[in-house]
């Protein structure tokens, strides 16, 4: 691809965005009398038959905002309803006191632009771990947003050594992911003074006024006012190196859910984000066993791959993040957990079973919070290996956008087995799997004389919102013989964040995936296909 730097101007996302709300000024307190949330709210944060709604958790994070020196809380935008869209950080005081230092040393690791290696090695050597944590996505799976603020609660209150690593390498990005939803299900959930009459079913309206469940398929497209928000934040602020998505409910017969996946993996994602999904899932599980915590299940004991680009924990991976996702059972009316027999034996993915009988609310949250530490203890003991490594994941995209390469698709695979079988040469190798036909596309030229410009022009507007560097020509340009106007949009792909532009791009191809061979199918956990190019009918030349 021949285009001169000087024909092309870099797309800012302010052109098409809303600038950043920038973060609180308020002076930062010392750490003092903290309030409890029994002594806020009248109860423990996970009590039978209580729900704290949106407004009483956006007075107690004010609140400890102004008490905690550890705590600062922002808005980072409005929701789809209008109410303030918030985000507590937390980490050490001193940390706060070089927030944007720590910002510009995320962003410069993630960009990857411009950084050798032994910059990138000093810059994780000095900057801090950033995790994302966040709940309330699905208001009806109310332990979400219950869990967030308990884990709030304990990281500005906590003294013991672990919790101080945390916050000193570590800055917390603590997330409500749906405000809306949760003051809708919450206040639905306590209309009766009878506790024994309250239930979170039959809500009469939508959780997200505008998708409703879909708002956890919106994150490559970003049209609701929540997922723009916590995109800017994820793609375009503080790149954090792991995010971790609370959902309910659990398979049934256990209590959660973790990492570990499934296959297949996308094949456009770095392979490192299938060991560190390994590593830090392990870290999850592990630590459930060694505090006895039963019926965490991984791999096959749900349907859960790291296929799908679109989710709140998926688009992540195609930004060179650890995208978590945790799925566990509970609700304040006390369940049961049933007694399926089969759930009762251990094995590699169900290393300990739990036994059947009530569960109560408080004790899902006990279980998010031993996940949510394990995360945390994770980030904290391997700070420069995530950091380096959101680094090497950039470094790798913009090397292989840089120079041909091939991404090895489940049809060359099945096409080559045919022709030649399970064993052959290096020249089969190279006539199957290297054409120059099948190599990666270096970049994409979306023409300004296409038919529908406007849409096309929206379709970028996505990618910005995703973070993904889009140039634009200040005067007519020919590559490859073509001659293309001034303004076309040119993405290419030495960036780091090319798996999600190639994703954006070009069709999947999902494995055909058996139980075993003559089998039946294994359904997919979700889309098998999404290229947003061909939803929107955009004209662009792959070059």
């Amino acid at each position: 691809m021949i285009l001169s730097r000087a024909a092309v101007t870099r797309v800012a996302a302010s052109a098409f965005l809303t600038a950043s709300l920038a973060l609180a000024a308020a002076p930062v307190p010392t750490q003092g009398q903290l309030t409890t949330p029994e002594e806020q709210f009248g109860f423990q944060i996970g009590a039978d038959y209580q729900l704290v709604n949106y407004q009483q958790l956006s007075d107690y994070w004010a609140l400890l905002a102004e008490q905690s020196d550890r705590m600062s809380l922002r808005s980072i935008g409005q929701t789809s309803e209008g109410r303030e869209h918030l985000q507590a950080i937390i980490t050490s005081p001193e940390n706060h006191e070089n927030l944007d230092r720590y910002r510009d040393i995320a962003e410069r690791l993630a960009r990857a632009e411009d950084l050798s290696e032994e910059e990138a090695r000093a810059l994780a050597a000095e900057g801090k771990a950033v995790v994302w944590i966040d709940g309330g996505l699905h208001a009806t799976e109310v332990l979400g947003a219950q869990q967030l603020m308990e884990m709030v609660w304990q990281l500005v209150s906590r003294e013991d050594d672990e919790v101080q690593r945390f916050l000193e390498d570590a800055i917390i990005l603590a997330t409500h992911a749906n405000p809306d939803g949760h003051a809708l299900v919450a206040n639905w959930y306590m209309r009766h003074d009878d506790p024994l009459e309250r239930t979170s079913q039959g809500v009469p309206v939508l959780y997200n006024k505008y998708a409703g469940h879909d708002n956890n398929r919106d994150f490559y497209m970003a049209a609701l006012s929540e997922t723009e928000n916590m995109n800017r934040v994820m793609y375009r602020e503080w790149y954090p190196q792991i995010v971790y998505n609370h959902h309910q409910t659990g398979p049934q017969g256990t209590i959660m859910f973790a990492p570990p996946f499934r296959d297949p993996p996308n094949h456009n994602l770095d392979p490192l984000i299938i060991t560190s999904l390994d590593q830090v899932g392990s870290s999850m599980h592990h630590r459930m066993v060694s505090e006895g915590k039963g019926g965490t299940t991984m791999r096959r004991g749900a349907s859960y791959s790291t296929w799908w680009n679109g989710g709140l924990r998926t688009t992540p991976y195609f930004h060179n993040m650890i995208g978590l996702l945790t799925e566990t059972i509970g609700h304040p009316t006390p369940i049961e957990v049933p007694f399926l027999p089969r759930r009762q034996i251990s094995h590699a993915d169900l290393p300990l079973p739990v036994t059947p009988g009530t569960w109560h609310f408080r004790q899902s949250v006990d279980y998010s919070m031993t996940a949510n530490w394990a995360v945390l203890d994770y980030a904290t003991r391997n700070k420069e290996h995530l950091l380096f490594n959101i680094w090497r994941m950039g470094m790798n995209s913009i090397e292989r956008g840089s120079r041909d390469s091939w991404t090895v698709l489940p049809k060359w695979i099945d096409q080559v087995s045919e022709d030649v079988g399970e064993r052959g040469s290096q020249e089969d190798y190279e006539a199957y799997l290297r054409q120059p036909e099948k190599r990666d596309a270096r970049g994409y030229i979306l023409p300004s004389d296409q038919r529908d410009f406007p849409t096309a022009t929206r379709f970028v507007n996505a990618l910005l919102k995703n973070g993904v560097t889009v140039h634009q020509a200040t005067e007519d340009f020919m590559v490859a013989g073509t001659n293309y106007p001034e303004g076309s949009y040119v993405v290419t792909t030495a960036q780091a964040f090319r798996p999600h532009v190639l994703d954006m791009f070009e069709p999947q191809d999902h494995p055909n995936d058996f139980a075993y061979p003559g089998g039946p199918p294994i359904p997919p956990y979700d889309l098998t296909g999404w290229t947003l190019a061909y939803q929107m009918g955009v004209d662009f030349d792959r070059v």
